[in-house]
């Protein structure tokens, strides 16, 4: 990790600064991250219905998905609310980290992120370094991850449980949208085409379905930068591609996680060649069945939540939906993240 520079105001708005962390140079050039912190502000908090005692000690750590960054505000204040500090990671070569000279959200090794995770953990003082030390900060580490980045934060968690106090994941890409045998007939040709040219465009598979249900420029209801998470999504590549099916490969094989792990996923998937408006209440980019079936393959406590009405990213479902996955998370954390009990002998 080469640095980080300090905190600047966000985009987001009140309460909301960015650091820009400086990683290592790749074949494409300079590469960073940033960071996203929120502190509530104390008027705010006069107008919440705080519940500190869920979270209280608690440093959450979120990470996006594909063709996506950190925009969801309400997400951040949830957090806030229960007494958590709250961070939002942009991988490298996505939203407020990407830069012109690159590939969008390209990488060929899902490993990768570990430099870019690691960078965010020690300005959060959650470091490698510290943790090797002995220097450990008091507070416990939440792991947030949606789609591709709950998949990175799976694999990430298992090489470093002793980290992690909880493991809190999002409709996270656990397997391929064709299943297990899908996966196996495809892996080789992907991987075949990742070594002769790791990034080749690609046909494009993402109709546009998923942003007309979210953005409030079609039938959803929110804003962002259509720039940084664009309607069709990022071109794909058989380099990235092959990360993902090597991702999924590891899980099946079972990440032995100590880790509690709560996932949140829709009751359904509506994965259509043409529009349907069940899309607006339904999982449009991954098969939730088999999301299901593969959290089972995380470890040895998890908890599954299927919520009627959720959209891919649960969190920007209809506010009845969110507020449902909102309680989910504070009965969870009230199960998993309470202060350790010290047992007598």
């Amino acid at each position: 990790m080469a640095g980080s520079r300090g905190w600047t105001d966000d985009i987001l708005g009140e309460g909301f600064q960015q650091r820009t962390l400086t990683l290592e140079p790749d074949d494409e050039g300079d590469v960073v991250a940033t960071l996203v912190r929120y502190r509530m502000p104390p008027l705010e908090q006069l107008g919440e219905f705080l519940l500190p005692d869920v979270a209280d000690g608690i440093d959450v750590l979120y990470v996006h998905g594909w063709s996506d960054y950190f925009f969801q505000r309400h997400l951040a204040r949830f957090w806030a609310r229960l007494g958590a500090r709250f961070y939002a990671l942009d991988l490298r070569k996505y939203g407020r980290s990407l830069r012109p000279h690159q590939t969008p959200g390209y990488v060929d090794d899902l490993r990768t992120y570990d430099e870019d995770i690691e960078a965010a953990l020690t300005v959060m003082g959650h470091g490698a370094a510290d943790h090797a030390a002995g220097r450990r900060t008091r507070r416990r580490l939440v792991l947030l991850g949606h789609s591709t980045g709950g998949l990175t934060l799976s694999l990430w968690t298992a090489r470093n449980q002793d980290r992690v106090a909880g493991l809190v994941l999002n409709s996270p890409w656990l397997e391929f949208q064709a299943r297990q045998l899908g996966r196996l007939a495809i892996a080789p040709l992907i991987q075949a085409g990742s070594r002769i040219d790791p990034r080749a465009q690609l046909p494009v598979v993402d109709l546009g379905f998923y942003t007309r249900s979210v953005s409030s420029t079609m039938d959803g209801a929110w804003d962002y930068d259509l720039a940084w998470r664009p309607l069709h999504g990022f071109p794909l590549h058989p380099g990235w591609l092959n990360a993902i099916l090597t991702g999924h490969r590891l899980v099946d094989a079972g990440l032995h996680l100590r880790v509690p792990a709560l996932t949140l996923l829709s009751a359904r998937s509506v994965l259509l060649p043409r529009w349907n408006d069940a899309m607006l209440r339904s999982d449009t980019a991954l098969d939730v069945d088999a999301v299901a079936e593969r959290a089972l393959d995380l470890g040895e406590t998890v908890t599954i939540v299927r919520l009627d009405g959720a959209l891919h990213d649960v969190f920007l479902s209809e506010e009845p939906v969110r507020e449902r996955a909102f309680d989910q998370i504070v009965a969870w954390g009230r199960g998993y993240l309470a202060a350790p009990v010290t047992r007598q002998r």
